[in-house]
């Protein structure tokens, strides 16, 4: 091989590694992308990794073809950091919540497997107010014919109301005190019984799509018996 064929072989291994070097340096930006972003002065800045005067902002990594293929978001500041600990917390409290909410729920189905249980229950809460209630009734019957003696008694004394014995009057203003006791305590009475039936009405509706599961799973069961 003479010094021209040489020369001429070199020329083209040297013009191939150029081709192949510049093909590795394109594929190479391919892969990484082109990052833009806009910085606190409004400058549209571009570069070939991320910019370092948009860390505080969010940048888009662009493909070749000029398609946003992500947008990197930068990172999180203290008062970003606090919000995400905040809501961490509220999410583990309201996951605890939610774990006790079901285990009262589960609480109460093995307490009242069905709604006639349920229903007994009611019954045996509510008597207890009506018969407080009766009681109080009676009572005020009682100081109501109790205060018609003491008015007979002041009838007496019409013609001289100064001359009415103390102790007559603190007798009137001790049923007085006594009948108002006992309307409060029945008014309270009727809060109660409002107070159990909402009770139970609520629980009711925690139940009955668990009445009706078990009330399937019964019936199930009892086909399948030979």
């Amino acid at each position: 091989m003479d010094q021209l064929t040489r020369f001429s072989v070199v020329q083209v291994m040297k013009a191939a590694w150029l081709v192949v070097f510049t093909a590795l340096l394109c594929s190479q930006a391919m892969a990484q992308g082109i990052y833009t972003c806009v910085d606190e002065k409004g400058r549209k800045l571009t570069s070939d990794r991320p910019i370092a005067e948009c860390m505080d902002r969010a940048q888009k990594e662009l493909n070749p073809s000029g398609t946003v293929r992500r947008v990197v978001a930068p990172p999180p500041t203290a008062k970003d950091r606090a919000a995400q600990e905040e809501k961490e917390k509220q999410d583990a409290q309201a996951r605890l919540q939610q774990a006790e909410e079901k285990r009262r729920d589960q609480a109460l189905m093995k307490r009242y497997p069905d709604r006639a249980a349920h229903d007994k229950e009611r019954a045996v809460a509510l008597a207890q107010v009506n018969d407080a209630s009766a009681a109080s009734v009676k009572r005020m019957q009682d100081l109501a014919e109790q205060r018609k003696g003491v008015l007979t008694e002041l009838d007496f004394y019409k013609s001289s109301p100064g001359k009415v014995p103390p102790a007559l009057k603190r007798r009137l203003d001790e049923t007085d005190s006594n009948i108002a006791g006992q309307k409060r305590l029945a008014a309270e009475q009727e809060v109660e019984k409002k107070r159990i039936n909402q009770k139970f009405d609520d629980e009711q509706a925690k139940l009955k799509p668990q009445w009706g599961v078990a009330g399937t799973a019964e019936a199930s069961a009892a086909q399948k018996k030979p």
